[in-house]
């Protein structure tokens, strides 16, 4: 890691900076991020057999180099001389600083030999037109009214109700979702049906996106105290490998679905049940279970039902992303599929495994899908670069901010500050994003949307794509948000306002 400032010296928002100053000290930057975003380029390179990826790899390098370092206050002294745009450097990490260097060195008047080249607009530019191409291999052609892509998850009545699907592609949507972890293989073959046939009477294309179910920890059968029905706080939940069998009069009983993550646990490790509606601790280990304290709930208590998800964000959970299910599923997926959305992954290794299955069904020179990775625990956080890396390096690669257990796994308050994180590096990778969980959740499933949902939706734009849940009013939905989308695309793109002149004044 990198130190920001030169010793000794501090910018001061009371006077303009010195030109001379930000010149020698973003000269500075330059070289640092050059010298060690090459050492992790070099550590890549091996891995990256999709020559387009290349490119994308070495500007993560230098931003993830770049940003090591603490800009706040050369921000601010730069926006004196109307140069305040490292804020916008993800996609064009070098050009943007030479763009700012050339101009300070101008001011200066500065030797041009001595600084370096101003970059032409092409490649000033070729950042973002990488990110379109990359996101256009994944998602297909936008529609030109809307870059944003819009995905939805589809119900298992899609299987038989063509009108629906119809109705989905016609409003707009881009993208359709099949969640593996519900219906058959051949609920699922029905739905493509149903898409495809309503692609040739739109004329509207629409992507396949099937989800592997992964290695998901739910309660099974539960037990309920004798003398109560719901968890209060300093209740104890016996959390076991085998289903209970015997109720007890105080304590609660619950199995896990992977009981083999229960002898990972230590000693007053998280643990979050249901969306993270109940918080517990290990109070202590058994050798088939471990025994929770209650540590948050409402004051009328929690009720504990079977197939809620738990989560374990203090446990690095050492487990397989490929269920026996997910494997069977693959069979299916492989040949229908044209993205695959990759739950519980969090190490390189599981990208490469995910590849070399596909590899094994379709062969190594066919022409592979998408891999889509989920982003729902620290470790997938902490290892983004070389999964993306690993991924991208050899076929079309996006991720999903999966806000749902993400949020459950880093805590709630930590959600929106993530997000924007991945969402920088993600650009700096030329990688497209899914903005995904309760966006317009009560509009799909109520008809009427929370001001705070809108808002989110109109913030979403920042991603490549959208994603709805499925729900009873989901069509309406999809022309909402679509029309949400194409308005906010005129005033924002990523992080960069458009200016778009003003109307209401």
């Amino acid at each position: 890691m990198v130190t920001y400032l030169a010793p000794n010296h501090n910018f001061s928002i009371n006077k303009p900076t010195e030109p001379q100053v930000l010149l020698k000290e973003l000269q500075r930057i330059r070289q640092t991020v050059i010298h060690e975003g090459e050492k992790i380029f070099l550590q890549w390179q091996p891995l990256i057999t999709r020559q387009s990826f290349a490119e994308s790899a070495l500007n993560l390098a230098y931003y993830l180099a770049l940003r090591h370092e603490d800009l706040r206050q050369l921000q601010l002294a730069l926006m004196p001389w109307g140069l305040s745009s490292l804020g916008r450097i993800e996609t064009r990490v070098l050009p943007n600083l030479d763009a700012v260097i050339a101009t300070l060195g101008a001011v200066c008047q500065q030797d041009p030999a001595l600084l370096p080249h101003r970059p032409p607009l092409e490649a000033f530019y070729a950042g973002d037109r990488i990110l379109r191409q990359h996101t256009e291999e994944v998602f297909g052609k936008s529609l030109h009214h809307r870059q944003v892509r819009i995905m939805v998850t589809l119900p298992t009545k899609a299987a038989e109700n063509y009108k629906l699907v119809r109705e989905l592609v016609q409003r707009g949507t881009d993208c359709i979702r099949i969640n593996c972890a519900h219906d058959t293989t051949e609920h699922w073959l029905a739905m493509i049906n149903n898409l495809r046939k309503a692609e040739v009477e739109t004329g509207h294309s629409c992507k396949v996106f099937m989800d592997i179910a992964g290695p998901k920890p739910r309660l099974g059968t539960v037990l309920l105290a004798k003398n109560k029905q719901r968890l209060h706080q300093g209740d104890r939940l016996l959390l076991t490998q085998e289903i209970p069998v015997a109720a007890d009069k105080h304590i609660f009983k619950a199995n896990c679905t992977i009981p083999e993550i229960l002898s990972q646990l230590e000693v007053n490790a998280q643990v979050w049940i249901d969306d993270g509606k109940i918080g517990a601790k290990v109070k202590s280990l058994f050798p088939k279970g471990v025994l929770l304290e209650i540590t948050q709930a409402r004051n009328k208590g929690e009720k504990l039902r079977p197939d809620k998800g738990i989560n374990f964000p203090d446990t690095i959970l050492n487990l397989n992303p490929l269920t026996s299910k997910d494997q069977q599923d693959l069979d299916f997926i492989a040949s229908h599929a044209d993205i695959i959305g990759y739950s519980f992954v969090q190490q390189t290794t599981d990208i490469e495994l995910l590849q070399l299955e596909l590899q094994a069904r379709l062969g190594a020179n066919a022409c592979q899908p998408a891999i889509v990775a989920k982003i729902e625990t620290p470790e997938a956080v902490k290892n983004l670069p070389e999964l993306m890396v690993r991924a991208g390096g050899k076929q079309p690669f996006g991720v999903m901010i999966a806000r749902g257990d993400l949020a459950v796994e880093i805590g709630y308050q930590r959600l929106a500050e993530m997000q924007e994180e991945i969402l920088w590096l993600c650009q700096a990778a030329h990688v497209p994003v899914i903005w995904a969980t309760q966006v317009l959740e009560n509009l799909v499933k109520k008809r009427i949307p929370s001001r705070a949902e809108m808002t989110d939706a109109a913030m979403a734009e920042r991603a490549e794509c959208v994603m709805l849940n499925k729900g009873a009013y989901i069509a309406e939905a999809v022309t909402i948000l679509d029309d949400v989308l194409t308005r906010m695309e005129a005033h924002q793109s990523k992080k960069t306002p458009q200016l778009r002149a003003l109307h209401s004044w």
